[in-house]
């Protein structure tokens, strides 16, 4: 929930493999004055281990808002997107898919599986941090997300 005046912080579930881009959006995030908790995980299995509250992720708290990297070990970001949308449980979770695939047959195949919005990493450092800043401002100060 991110309504003005909201006493819980917005959950975010990040799946990322790379620990250079994890960090920076974790730093990015952490200068916001947005109230949010940023949890991290490295790769498709662990992904729905998080979102199913499964193994070591057994009192891992529901997100509000998924940011997916689709080029994961394991199990990739495709598979875990229509995983979470096939899921009447998690379906409802918006899944922002962040990644560094910009071919169209990505942006197609992410959007038939229910994908929230779809955004190709930058690759200079500055616009990044712009995109993740716009995410983030959209996502956790405009949007209003399912409880």
């Amino acid at each position: 929930m991110n309504n003005p005046g909201a006493a819980r912080p917005v959950e975010i579930l990040l799946v990322e493999d790379s620990p250079g881009d994890a960090l920076l959006i974790e730093e990015t995030f952490q200068e916001t004055k947005v109230l949010n908790r940023l949890s991290v995980v490295r790769d498709g299995v662990e992904a729905l281990d998080f979102l199913r509250s499964r193994g070591r992720h057994g009192a891992a708290p529901k997100p509000d808002l998924i940011l997916l990297d689709l080029n994961l070990p394991r199990k990739n970001g495709r598979d875990v997107l229509a995983e979470i949308k096939a899921d009447r449980v998690l379906h409802r979770i918006p899944v922002v898919i962040l990644t560094t695939l910009a071919a169209e047959d990505d942006v197609l195949k992410s959007y038939e599986l229910h994908a929230n919005s779809y955004i190709t990493k930058p690759v200079d450092l500055n616009e990044f941090v712009h995109a993740l800043r716009s995410i983030e401002s959209y996502w956790l100060s405009i949007v209003r997300l399912p409880e």
